[in-house]
C-alpha cells in the first residue's frame, strides 16, 4: 500500500499520524500464491464448482449461486466472515460493495491483498434469506464439509471478522468483545485465530474503527511471531 494512501486510510478511521508512522515498519510477508503440493489447480477448481452447485442445506433454494472464496489457494492468511450478502450472492465473490472496500483497505494497512497473499471466504457459502442470522447448524452440517476437503482451514493464520463468524468457528456463545485481543485455536491443526469487527458493522459504527485497527496490529504481530518461531 502506498504510504500516502495508507495514511489517508488511517486518518479516516481515526488513527493519529504519529501512531501510523510508529507502526509502519512491519509488513506481513507475501507467500507463494501457487497451488499447494498435491492440490492442483484442477482439484481446486473442481471443489469450487461443487460449492457453486451445492444443495446440502435449504439455503440453496433462495440463493443465486454459492460463494466459494477469493484469493490465492496457498496464501498463509485466511480472512473469514459470516455469509454472503445480496451483492456477493449476485457476483459470486465474498466481501464486495462498501464493506468489501473497507475490508480491503483494512487488509492493505497490514500488507495484505486479496489478489496476492490472503484468501477471503465466509463460513456459509449460500446467502441466508433476507437478513436472517446464519444458523450454526447449517455451518456444521453442510459448509464445514467443504473446509475439510480443501486447504481453506489449513492456513498458518486466521482472522475472523464479526460475531457470527467468530462464534461459529470457535463453537462458543461468548460475545465478540470478550473474544477480541486473544489468540484462539481452530480445528485439529490448532490454527491461530484472531477476532475483529465485521467491516459492515464498522460502517455503521465508525467509532469502533480504532479498536479494529488495534485488532489488526495484534493479528499482524501474532503472524510475525509465527514466522520467527519457524
Amino acid at each position: 500500500m502506498h504510504p500516502q494512501r495508507r495514511m489517508q486510510y488511517l486518518e479516516a478511521i481515526g488513527i493519529d499520524l504519529w501512531v501510523a508512522r510508529r507502526d509502519s515498519g512491519a509488513r506481513a510477508a507475501a507467500p507463494d500464491p501457487s497451488p499447494a503440493p498435491g492440490e492442483t489447480a484442477a482439484r481446486w477448481e473442481a471443489l469450487r464448482s461443487e460449492v457453486l452447485k451445492c444443495t446440502r442445506c435449504p439455503l440453496h433454494i433462495t440463493r443465486t449461486q454459492g460463494v466459494f472464496g477469493v484469493g490465492p489457494s496457498r496464501a498463509d492468511w485466511l480472512v473469514i466472515g459470516e455469509a454472503p450478502g445480496a451483492e456477493e450472492d449476485r457476483r459470486g465473490e465474498p466481501f464486495v460493495g462498501a464493506a468489501g472496500q473497507l475490508l480491503d483497505a483494512m487488509l492493505r494497512a497490514i500488507g495484505l491483498d486479496r489478489r496476492t497473499n490472503v484468501y477471503i471466504a465466509n463460513v456459509l457459502k449460500s446467502r441466508p434469506l433476507g437478513t436472517a442470522t446464519p444458523d450454526p447448524r447449517k455451518w456444521r452440517r453442510a459448509c464445514r464439509t467443504w473446509y475439510g476437503r480443501s486447504r481453506c482451514c489449513s492456513r498458518r493464520f486466521m482472522l475472523a471478522v464479526g460475531r457470527i463468524a467468530a462464534q461459529n468457528l470457535l463453537a462458543t456463545g461468548v460475545p465478540l468483545g470478550r473474544l477480541r485481543g486473544q489468540v484462539h485455536r481452530f480445528g485439529e491443526l490448532n490454527t491461530p485465530l484472531v477476532v475483529t469487527y465485521h467491516p459492515a458493522y464498522l460502517l455503521r459504527t465508525p467509532a469502533d474503527k480504532r479498536k479494529a485497527w488495534e485488532d489488526l496490529k495484534f493479528a499482524r504481530s501474532v503472524y510475525q511471531q509465527l514466522g520467527q518461531a519457524q
